[in-house]
């Protein structure tokens, strides 16, 4: 008589699904076909990353094709063109992930509340041309005092944003004042400095920085009732991921991804949403411009590694630029 087979373990990213919602940070629409992940980010770094693969060169023909028709200045048309690439991504996505896109303005207007709007709208009105509906896209903005106020003002008008470089409580509690529909509080970044300032090779995962920092932020939307989604994002390592089991999305890219496949160990819920607010023990925070400013001020971590951010994302567009510029 045979012995009866095991029942198969679930492996880490279908047990982790169970609690977290799951997004694939990539570019790579192959990447994300292979994950079938409820949403996926994007960003400059990931979108110049995908157009130099070959079987993307098509989206990018098509972006030139399409900027070079437009009315304007050679500047004017190179921006028309970059939106207009990753909104091409962004609907080769939104056709394999149930939830949202995430398509990111331009980082070097992080300082440029009013350019930051008109090229958000006109990243909308493509998506929304292309039969995409706005309910489908997040619009990424640094989470710079001017970016939150573009969030505010776009979150009113019905297009929904997701709020990157974000480093600290004083940028997640602003991005909430100004209904955000998302956060992504960078886990691996924040450890990075962390390692650096402290002297060390790392942490162990929940005493991680990153790792505390996106649990606090968590706390404190939960205490005070904010709607505004969590999304942990710019991971190290697996062992960040799994630490934060229960936040309300994780952004992961496909490297780790294939780390939580590839692995059955148990993963427990490590974040609860009454446990949580009930940990947090500040006040609110106080989100006027002068307070927000100063409370940056006082977060070296916060104002380094946003501005690192923002100068690393703008050499990836100009890098991008410069790859379209030779393909016109």
């Amino acid at each position: 008589m045979s012995s009866p087979k095991k029942a198969k373990m679930s492996d880490q990213f279908d047990q982790m699904s169970n609690f977290t919602t799951l997004v694939a940070d990539t570019g790579d629409v192959d990447a994300i076909k292979k994950y079938s992940p409820t949403d996926a980010t994007t960003n400059p770094s990931l979108i110049f990353k995908a157009a130099q693969m070959p079987q993307y060169e098509s989206l990018v023909k098509a972006a030139i094709e399409f900027g070079k028709a437009q009315a304007g200045t050679e500047e004017e048309k190179l921006a028309i063109i970059l939106d207009r690439l990753c909104v091409e991504f962004g609907k080769q996505i939104v056709a394999i992930v149930p939830g949202y896109v995430s398509t990111e303005v331009d980082a070097r207007l992080s300082f440029d509340l009013e350019t930051t709007l008109s090229r958000a709208r006109r990243i909308i009105g493509y998506y929304e041309e292309a039969g995409v509906g706005k309910d489908r896209v997040l619009i990424k903005l640094a989470s710079t005092w001017e970016g939150i106020r573009a969030c505010e003002i776009l979150e009113k008008e019905g297009i929904h944003c997701n709020m990157t470089l974000l480093f600290s409580l004083a940028q997640a509690a602003g991005c909430a004042e100004a209904g955000a529909t998302l956060i992504s509080p960078f886990v691996g970044r924040i450890m990075d400095w962390h390692k650096k300032k402290n002297g060390v090779d790392g942490f162990a995962a929940a005493e991680d920085p990153g790792v505390l920092s996106v649990a606090n932020i968590y706390g404190y939307y939960k205490k005070f009732g904010y709607k505004t989604i969590v999304m942990g994002a710019s991971f190290r390592n697996k062992e960040e991921i799994l630490e934060l089991a229960g936040v309300d999305r994780l952004t992961i890219s496909p490297g780790l991804l294939d780390q939580l496949k590839a692995c059955t160990d148990p993963v427990p819920q490590k974040l609860k949403a009454d446990v949580a607010a009930a940990a947090f023990s500040g006040d609110k925070v106080d989100c006027s411009e002068s307070n927000f400013r100063f409370l940056m001020n006082e977060d070296a971590c916060a104002t380094e590694k946003t501005a690192e951010g923002i100068r690393g994302f703008s050499a990836d567009l100009r890098k991008l630029e410069d790859l379209i510029k030779a393909m016109m």
